[in-house]
């Protein structure tokens, strides 16, 4: 409408001056109702042109949009194994939270045990290495009494060896013999009291401390299973609907306890929808302008700041059926991210909420370079002085916008 008021200004108006002081014709005599279009239509042609061209040039290069909203992230709040709540640490359905701040505590009886039994399996290898150090002076002990045995058999072999070598009547070969296999019997014994130190001390060296590690790993790991039936907060934040109750099921992967939403999530930053034939024209940099419906009848100078280079409409998941083009019924947006020129200029306006966004093309720097020709420098100049016209509309919509929604909005 105010495009067609500035336009009628330029057409219809002159074109009623002319009418009514060059040809001398008058509204209510010559002009009527029934011959204004007669008397009337090279101007009223020529402002529906006229219009029609000036809210291209105008909405193609100052895009406009109303899908611009504050997006936030959240953070399902779920544990990593399933259980039933024991304990809830919040009030109500809502609450702010630290990051390492227990949220609820799932039933560990059974992550106890383990952890108990695991002390214990501890407790038994230490146990078994103070067993084992008695066991290697035992075999210490068995070794020196076999070797006293053997040294006791060798002497006498050795004395009945020279007698019988002096007098071989005075001893018999039988009970020389006999000392003979006294004597491997009692190397025998100092060999498998030998063997038995040797394997005492393999198992307080090597055995044992392996059985200790594995019993302080299962200890730990079920130390970690322990921890992890408290669900702590991931980030600083706020918890929103968090209907968990003592006594609930919660399952990770069919039921979320709620959502953790970020401190500063959606805060400081803008993300605007633009129809595609915009493309061309959306750079970093540009100025931009945004209204917000939780900030009413406030004007936001931004700026923008990314470009995304896809259009989400576009992407698919390979799966066992071709792509097939009709079925992207709806075409995608381009998705610019906006940044509030100023510090504090999103302050006041909640994550979420819903906005519209101008952006404005600007040609002053390539207008101050001297390299565009006359011609060309009078169409960037009325490119950049229509802006002003958006502009306007901008802050008409930020006026209205607050009556539409609480007057006409159904309330």
């Amino acid at each position: 409408m105010l495009e067609l008021l500035l336009c009628s200004m330029l057409t219809i108006l002159p074109d009623y001056l002319y009418r009514r002081y060059g040809q001398g014709k008058r509204i209510g005599k010559e002009i009527t109702l029934f011959s204004v279009w007669f008397e009337l239509r090279w101007g009223i042609i020529t402002c529906l042109m006229l219009t029609v061209g000036l809210i291209t040039v105008i909405f193609y290069n100052h895009p406009s949009t109303t899908n611009v909203t504050a997006f936030f992230r959240t953070v399902p709040i779920l544990p990593e194994t399933n259980g039933r709540v024991a304990e809830v640490y919040i009030d109500g359905v809502s609450g702010s939270f630290k990051q390492g701040q227990p949220i609820f505590r799932l039933d560990s009886a059974r992550q106890q045990a383990a952890v108990e039994t695991a002390r214990r399996k501890i407790a038994e290898t230490q146990a078994a290495m103070v067993v084992s150090e008695a066991q290697i002076l035992e075999a210490e002990g068995k070794i020196q009494e076999a070797r006293s045995a053997h040294q006791q058999a060798v002497d006498e072999l050795e004395t009945k060896e020279e007698i019988y070598r002096r007098n071989p009547g005075a001893v018999a070969v039988r009970d020389i013999e006999k000392l003979r296999v006294a004597v491997e019997g009692r190397q025998g014994s100092i060999d498998a009291a030998t063997a038995a130190k040797a394997q005492a001390e393999a198992q307080l060296a090597s055995l044992l401390p392996a059985q200790k590690a594995s019993a302080e790993a299962e200890l730990a790991q079920a130390e970690v299973d322990l921890q992890k039936t408290v669900v702590r907060a991931g980030v600083d934040g706020r918890v929103e609907q968090f209907t968990l109750r003592v006594g609930d099921i919660v399952n990770p992967l069919i039921r979320a306890a709620g959502v953790l939403i970020p401190e500063d999530s959606g805060r400081g930053r803008l993300q605007a929808g633009f129809d595609q034939v915009e493309a061309q024209v959306m750079k970093v940099g540009m100025v931009a302008e945004v209204t917000c419906i939780s900030r009413p009848w406030t004007i936001i100078p931004m700026v923008v700041t990314g470009v995304q280079d896809y259009i989400a409409a576009g992407q698919f998941r390979a799966g066992e059926q071709l792509l097939e083009a009709q079925q992207v019924t709806r075409p995608g947006t381009i998705l610019v991210f906006l940044e509030p020129l100023y510090d504090g200029g999103l302050d006041g306006v909640t994550p979420g909420s819903s906005c519209i966004a101008n952006a404005y093309t600007s040609n002053h720097e390539l207008l101050a370079s001297g390299k565009v020709g006359a011609v060309r420098g009078f169409a960037l100049h009325a490119v950049d002085a229509v802006g002003l016209v958006h502009a306007m509309l901008l802050r008409i919509q930020a006026l209205v916008l607050p009556i539409q929604s609480l007057v006409f909005g159904g309330h």
